[in-house]
């Protein structure tokens, strides 16, 4: 007859070595990926939540990107204009001056245009990011004339169309 003779204590101590060395396990996942809930099978309600934050945090830094760019345009804009100002002065202070009897309007006229330049050059130097608000064409800014005609379905205004056809 055979017996076996059980250690309970160390039956006890394997199993919270078990219990440990899981736990163990567990730690060192998340501390490696800085996640309490790094996967869906951790916790899925936590997970789906935890991704649809990070990706509104990350749809966040996008938008802050791109307003410290604009931010950064606007400035370059403004700078331009306040020194597009400073030409612009002395132009008026030219233009005064040749109303005067007795100036060379010549020498004004030379002076007139090297101003002008040199606010042609502001103009084109005041550009950020390949952004440039001070150098444009005014056809590419105003907007194309409206149609005189409306389809009635899209008309706002009540009364018939008047365009002839």
């Amino acid at each position: 007859m055979t017996s076996i003779h059980i250690n309970s204590g160390a039956t006890a101590a394997l199993q919270i070595l078990r219990a440990i060395n899981a736990n163990l396990t567990i730690t060192q996942k998340e501390i490696s990926s800085g996640l309490r809930v790094g996967a869906a099978a951790d916790n899925a309600a936590y997970w789906s939540i935890s991704t649809t934050m990070r990706s509104d945090n990350m749809a966040l830094f996008a938008i802050v990107d791109a307003l410290g760019l604009a931010a950064a345009e606007t400035d370059v804009a403004y700078t331009g204009l306040q020194a597009t100002i400073g030409v612009l002065d002395g132009i008026k202070a030219k233009l005064v001056a040749a109303k005067e009897e007795g100036v060379d309007r010549q020498k004004i006229q030379a002076e007139l245009e090297q101003l002008i330049g040199q606010a042609e050059s502001i103009a084109t130097s005041a550009s950020f990011n390949g952004v440039n608000w001070l150098n444009t064409h005014i056809a590419d800014l105003s907007p194309p004339p409206p149609s005189r005609c409306r389809p009635r379905s899209a008309a706002r205004l009540p009364g018939p169309c008047r365009c002839k056809r």
